[in-house]
């Protein structure tokens, strides 16, 4: 986990001599979809925020969850001689080619918020974001405590493709395989859209019927509301516990009224301020650590009142 002493080094220099003045510095960002859901939209400002506040200049493009426009972004930015290139990867595995194209104009790349492909790892200058994989093991964790260690659960996991999809699903996999009481019964994506996730979930209630299964994991809150709305509609919504692995406002609330078991606690603001800070240290030449993670608490119905509630 990044210090705040490293935090602050980037932003002042304190301790290192930094070869760029922050003010002729410009960081090029291409992201996943800004537009598709509160916590893109609240990253953004916050990315933008953070580097007005700073002074440093930036480039910020959207390829709304294409992976091939991505790519052409990434070009984009190469030819815009920027300092330093943030990824969002809307694809892990599809970004490492235009990833090799930066590297060759010797322009840094850093990954935000969805890891690269291990494959591209050694291409990049590290990674800046949750760590999803303890994520989804602290909503299997919570969903072994609210289930007694014995039940049945359905997921819905986020968009197919998606690194962050696939390793909190992985680490929700990796806890309930430690606890032969509890199966999975199926996995569908939601894409991270709450009408989808909505719609998996009546389509998952019209396969098993009321006592099938008494658990629903999602990959966030946004999906998780689109699970209670299809749960609410049937009826079915007091008969089983559901867990998420990222917590959205409207998720606090559910929490407090007892519809979703429990969260964990991601703020897009760090997630942002962290890949500004470390996109710097880059540009100045500095050695950064190869994973930044901040932290992301577990937090149950019982304990969700301690904390504040998301801006998203």
């Amino acid at each position: 986990m990044i210090t705040m002493f490293f935090l602050i080094a980037v932003i002042t220099g304190t301790g290192v001599a930094a070869e760029k003045k922050l003010s002729d510095i410009t960081i090029g960002i291409t992201g996943f979809n800004f537009g598709v859901d509160s916590y893109q939209t609240t990253y953004e400002k916050a990315f933008e925020d953070h580097c007005k506040k700073l002074g440093v200049k930036y480039i910020k493009l959207d390829p709304k969850g294409d992976a091939a426009l991505q790519a052409n972004q990434v070009e984009d930015l190469i030819q815009k001689k920027v300092d330093v290139i943030i990824v969002w990867p809307v694809s892990g595995k599809g970004i490492i080619p235009a990833v090799k194209k930066a590297n060759a104009a010797n322009i840094p790349v850093l990954v935000t918020n969805s890891p690269i492909d291990p494959s591209g790892e050694p291409l990049t200058k590290g990674f800046c974001g949750p760590d999803n994989v303890l994520e989804g093991k602290y909503a299997g964790e919570m969903m072994v405590e609210a289930l007694g260690g014995k039940g049945k659960v359905v997921e819905i996991m986020g968009f197919p493709g998606y690194v962050t999809a696939a390793e909190r699903s992985q680490g929700f996999h990796d806890v309930i395989k430690e606890h032969p009481g509890i199966e999975i019964l199926e996995t569908q994506p939601g894409n991270w859209d709450r009408m989808k996730s909505q719609k998996v979930m009546e389509n998952f209630l019209v396969k098993y019927g009321p006592g099938d299964f008494n658990g629903v994991y999602v990959a966030d809150d946004n999906m998780g509301m689109g699970a209670v709305n299809a749960l609410k509609a049937s009826g079915r919504l007091k008969d089983v516990v559901i867990t998420s692995a990222c917590m959205f406002g409207e998720g606090y609330d559910a929490m407090g009224r007892g519809e979703i078991w429990g969260s964990v606690y991601q703020s897009p603001t760090s997630d942002a301020q962290i890949a500004v800070d470390t996109a710097i240290a880059v540009a100045q030449g500095k050695e950064v650590p190869k994973k930044n993670f901040f932290e992301t608490p577990k937090v149950t119905h019982k304990v969700v009142h301690l904390f504040k509630k998301p801006p998203f």
